[in-house]
């Protein structure tokens, strides 16, 4: 049995789908590129904080912590005793509340069957790709701390979310601040 050739020459062979810039998955490097000196510094101590816990990847929550712990601007954000609620109920989580989180990869709302990036749970790196593409709607060259903020505040499902929420913090009214950004 013969079949035609395509408009290309070849038989039977369809031509993979493109991704496009927004869709395809950046690697590792390619977020640490896109980082001011302070937010790689916050990504850094995520990845320790994962290997210490035990984790297989970076996760939102590893990164919420860090970030509230790093970046005066985010503890900004929220009201003084919501950062010792949430830096509490973090520093449970890392000495064994978050045992229940090492089961499996954090992957609210991420696409079946999608590859992600090696070391990031699927959620984290789309809420990196989110708060580059936070800056620069800004006209930033570099994601900032807030940025990755945003990104984490809009993540429904994510673990930082949740956590968000343990503590009483509504994370719609962090949202709504930066809508107007």
């Amino acid at each position: 049995m013969t079949r035609a050739a395509g408009a290309d020459g070849v038989e039977g062979v369809r031509p993979l789908p493109r991704q496009s810039a927004v869709d395809r998955r950046p690697n590792h490097a390619e977020i640490e590129n896109r980082l001011t000196e302070e937010l790689a510094s916050v990504v850094a101590g995520a990845r320790r904080r994962a290997l210490r816990d035990g984790d297989r990847q970076i996760d939102t929550a590893h990164l919420l912590h860090t970030l509230l712990e790093s970046d005066p601007e985010v503890r900004a954000v929220f009201a003084g005793p919501q950062v010792a609620r949430l830096l509490g109920y973090l520093v449970q989580r890392s000495i064994g509340y978050g045992l229940r989180w090492q089961v499996g990869v954090e992957d609210a709302g991420a696409a079946p069957g999608v590859p992600g990036t090696p070391g990031w749970s699927p959620v984290a790196a789309r809420s990196m790709t989110q708060a580059y593409a936070c800056a620069v709607r800004r006209g930033e060259r570099l994601t900032h701390g807030v940025d990755l903020l945003v990104a984490l505040v809009a993540a429904t499902g994510s673990r930082a979310v949740e956590v968000m929420g343990a503590v009483g913090i509504d994370v719609g009214a962090v949202a709504r601040r930066f809508a107007s950004v």
